[in-house]
């Protein structure tokens, strides 16, 4: 990891929610949820919070290094319409190692949609990639 990574760090990360990014939406081809409302999905609110969480790490990577989410604990406590924009903003509050914690909130204009703390380890590519390959040979999905 590059040097410079202070706590306090910011990002934000915008998406204006389309149809695809609702409940309904969400493993639509399993008929998961074909009755639910077409509101903004809470995993893809999480994706959104990791990937602003991501941006505020990513510009201290060293080559062969990215990080994976190892922690998630948000609340989603009001629904968000396709059409409206969702502002995730993320803040870097602690640093252990390889390990990073963040705070989270996301809003769509008019609510406060989601808030909570998230963590990150960071990786080494390549040896992640060998992991996942005796992991997919163990399974017997080589090849």
């Amino acid at each position: 990891m590059k040097e410079g990574l202070k706590i306090g760090a910011r990002a934000e990360q915008r998406l204006k929610v389309e149809e695809r990014h609702s409940v309904r939406a969400l493993f639509a081809q399993e008929g998961a949820f074909p009755a639910m409302p077409a509101v903004f999905a809470t995993a893809y609110m999480t994706g959104l919070m990791e990937w602003a969480c991501v941006e505020v790490i990513r510009p201290f990577y060293a080559d062969g290094e990215d990080s994976l989410g190892i922690h998630v604990d948000f609340s989603h406590v009001a629904p968000t319409l396709p059409g409206q924009v969702v502002t995730v903003t993320a803040e870097l509050t602690g640093i252990e190692g390889r390990k990073f914690d963040f705070r989270v909130s996301a809003h769509d204009g008019i609510d406060l949609i989601g808030e909570g703390r998230h963590q990150r380890a960071l990786i080494d590519t390549t040896k992640f990639a060998n992991r996942l390959a005796a992991k997919g040979a163990a399974a017997g999905l080589e090849g």
